[in-house]
């Protein structure tokens, strides 16, 4: 199982066009190529037709957007947690914002993509949702804040809705040893510091990066946060 060294930037890929197939690559590239210089953990969340590309053309870890709780069989257009680790992922984000789904699903998906060898990170919208998360028997790890009213806004959780991150830090806690990722609303090394010093391990972010017209600089300006 994949061991991710924090704090971490994930940077979500989704299906914008610059995150999308030999864009994404070049994405990727520059990505890694930081991640080698300045010592840091970056992972891709990519679309699962690129999971190979990206995969074969970079060291970074790679995970698949979305995972469903099926195994090998009749289950046309779903995809397939072994299907993506043969790929090259190392890992799954699943519920997130634009791909919400139930509980009953989610903890299926989570055994799933676990016994397909897949790290599992789980977004949760609100504090209630989080402790649902963490109370499954067989629980992801790493649990995103993610409130849905602010992803693409560009105003971060950590500065808008502190709270909401120190809640689930220390509601997640009392239940579990689930290490919590800022998601949503991400763009600046101060949105990034102050997610640092609610407790997180770590941003989830995409347009901040994705759509920046100098992603070196995007993702440099990020992970000064950390520092």
């Amino acid at each position: 199982m994949l061991k991710l060294k924090k704090p971490v930037l994930f940077i979500n890929l989704k299906t914008y066009e610059a995150g999308t197939g030999a864009k994404a690559l070049e994405l990727a590239r520059i990505a890694d190529a930081i991640a080698e210089k300045k010592d840091r953990e970056i992972v891709l969340v990519a679309q699962a037709c690129d999971i190979r590309l990206l995969s074969q053309n970079c060291t970074l870890p790679i995970f698949a957007q979305h995972v469903d709780p099926i195994s090998y069989g009749a289950h046309t257009g779903h995809i397939l947690p072994e299907a993506v680790k043969q790929a090259g992922a190392s890992g799954t984000v699943l519920n997130h914002a634009e791909n919400k789904r139930t509980n009953e699903f989610l903890e299926r998906a989570i055994i799933r993509a676990r016994e397909a060898g897949l790290f599992v990170m789980c977004c949760a919208e609100s504090l209630e949702r989080a402790k649902q998360i963490a109370s499954f028997n067989v629980k992801p790890d790493l649990i995103a804040v993610e409130p849905p009213e602010l992803v693409g806004t560009g105003i971060a959780v950590s500065t808008a809705k502190p709270e909401l991150i120190t809640g689930i830090v220390e509601g997640v806690g009392k239940i579990a040893n689930i290490p919590i990722v800022a998601g949503a609303g991400i763009k600046s090394a101060s949105d990034v510091k102050r997610a640092i010093e609610l407790g997180c391990v770590g941003v989830f972010v995409a347009s901040a990066i994705v759509k920046a017209d100098n992603k070196k600089e995007a993702i440099l300006e990020l992970l000064s946060g950390f520092e």
